[in-house]
């Protein structure tokens, strides 16, 4: 595999910041990480992040990064870098004059949260107090901060008519016009820049959308808008999954962000989207910690979806999700090769997935996916595990995926057959360059889809490529792998159309109650 750049990186508030900084590739499962702060001790962590907390406002702090290896009693420096904490800002309390907005869960506010955000500006931040604010989709300009106090929700409504007009949005890999998210940052451009930067949305309460009743009935008025259409497909309505698949694409988001950069979602908890929960195209740079996203009950409920995007990360997290808890895209064939975006650099760890699909990458890749970290997740109550899939027509590829320090239900790097409508790329997908070490997978998975809760047996490893030669998946490595014993007639490793596949340390275990 490629040499990667090495992350440490920081987010402050006006008294805290949050450090994180990739695994070192020396790094082993029982090693230790000490901060320090000004040259003083802070803290001692398994995990690679820590919280800082008691800091000043508007005040520059030396930060150095070490790490203890097991059995050794001198630590080593792995990086260190000046953090500055925020300067104070004005209180823009939602619930105050000229606002007056109302947390009893029926009054609609959203003509007045959206004020509130409007006049917010960088000496100030919008604060959200205890309470149900019902509200339908809000704009968030550059330099916004919005904080939610303990017992704080935004509530999206459930009616359509409160997330229009539509905006330019990509879903499920093609640019088109959605229905807005509840929260929506920035414009879409695939040929522009930035137009949305520096925003913190965080706190100790929670963002809410209108859920599965939304997700319907904005289906059913597409649905019948689109008649016409969907019954002239015929048999070809085969290739968009089921029916229902092409008026559910106009669906707004939770947080939808488009072509911003440097956005932070910290401490909230999230979900019950009509979609994906936070989704981001041609961004940049967005951070998501210490949140919990939740989707149990909406169809494609998806966690954390970087699209087209760059140098991004997850971390602290809890997944609750219907569909996969990350996934990570960049286009659907022919739109996402031309545009060509692809995404990279993102890192996702020491995180738990307690339901759902676990990560992938894919099926929407033809943009190309390079360049993705994984490490000390939890992710074995799930459908797929750790999953790398593309359809024969996307084109693009995914490359240089590093995965440690992971338990799974299964791995999987296959082709799959739905969601395949768009014409065909002029070659199939390149999958290649991948490592996996010290996993420890269940061979079960966990579907629990629309309220079921049922295990299912499967390979370990499933490695299944595309029978066109030179388009093999190819050069993966797999090490200190522990895998549970197999059940009576299946195959702990299963392999088609690879090429350059090693093998090393790969143990047999009892399998788990």
């Amino acid at each position: 595999m490629e040499s990667l750049d090495f992350l440490l990186d920081y987010r402050t508030t006006q008294n805290s910041a949050e450090i994180f900084w990739d695994l070192p590739t020396t790094a082993t499962s029982d090693c230790l990480y000490q901060v320090y702060v000004d040259g003083k001790f802070h803290i001692e962590t398994s995990k690679t992040h820590a919280s800082i907390t008691d800091l000043s406002s508007d005040q520059s702090y030396e930060i150095e990064v070490f790490i203890l290896y097991s059995g050794e009693n001198s630590d080593k420096s792995i990086g260190k870098l000046t953090i500055h904490t925020a300067h104070e800002k004005k209180k823009i309390d939602i619930t105050k004059s000229p606002y007056f907005c109302k947390g009893d869960g029926k009054k609609l506010n959203t003509e007045q949260i959206q004020q509130a955000l409007d006049d917010c500006d960088k000496n100030s931040y919008v604060f959200i107090p205890s309470g149900t604010f019902l509200t339908g989709a809000l704009n968030v300009h550059s330099d916004t901060e919005i904080y939610l106090d303990e017992g704080a929700t935004l509530q999206g409504t459930d009616n359509p008519m409160d997330y229009l007009p539509k905006i330019p949005s990509r879903f499920e890999g093609h640019e088109m016009e959605c229905y807005r998210s509840l929260l929506n940052l920035g414009n879409m451009d695939h040929n522009s820049g930035y137009n949305c930067q520096n925003v913190i949305i965080h706190g100790k309460g929670a963002i809410f959308g209108g859920g599965s009743s939304l997700a319907k009935a904005i289906a059913k008025i597409e649905g019948e808008r689109l008649k016409e259409y969907i019954n002239a497909l015929g048999d070809r309505i085969k290739e968009y999954e089921k029916p229902e698949t092409i008026a559910s694409r106009f669906r707004g988001r939770l947080i939808g962000m488009n072509n911003c950069q440097n956005v932070w979602i910290h401490g909230l908890t999230l979900g019950f989207s009509p979609s994906w929960n936070i989704h981001f195209v041609y961004s940049d740079q967005i951070v998501t910690d210490h949140c919990t996203i939740k989707s149990q009950g909406v169809w494609n409920g998806d966690g954390w979806d970087p699209d087209s995007s760059t140098n991004s990360t997850l971390y602290a997290c809890d997944f609750y999700t219907e569909d996969d808890s990350v996934a990570i895209k960049s286009g659907k064939n022919p739109e996402g090769n031309i545009i060509n975006r692809p995404t990279r650099h993102i890192r996702v760890f020491d995180s738990v997935c307690h339901f759902g699909h676990g990560l992938c990458i894919g099926s929407e890749m033809s943009g190309g996916v390079d360049d993705v970290r994984l490490w000390n997740c939890d992710m074995g109550p799930t459908w797929s595990g750790i999953e790398i899939k593309a359809t024969r027509k996307r084109g693009g590829y995914v490359k240089n995926v590093l995965v440690r320090d992971i338990t799974a239900s299964h791995v999987m790097m296959h082709s799959v057959g739905y969601n395949d409508d768009g014409e065909g790329a002029p070659t199939p997908p390149v999958l290649s360059d991948c490592r996996f070490e010290r996993m420890h997978l269940l061979g079960r998975f966990l579907d629990n889809n629309a309220g079921k809760n049922e295990w299912h047996n499967c390979p370990s490893i499933l490695l299944c490529g595309f029978d066109v030669h030179g388009y093999e998946i190819k050069n993966i490595e797999f090490k200190d792998i522990e895998m549970e014993e197999p059940a009576d007639g299946f195959e702990d490793i299963h392999t088609e159309f690879c090429e350059n596949v090693s093998f090393e340390n790969m143990k047999i275990v009892q399998r788990q109650s």
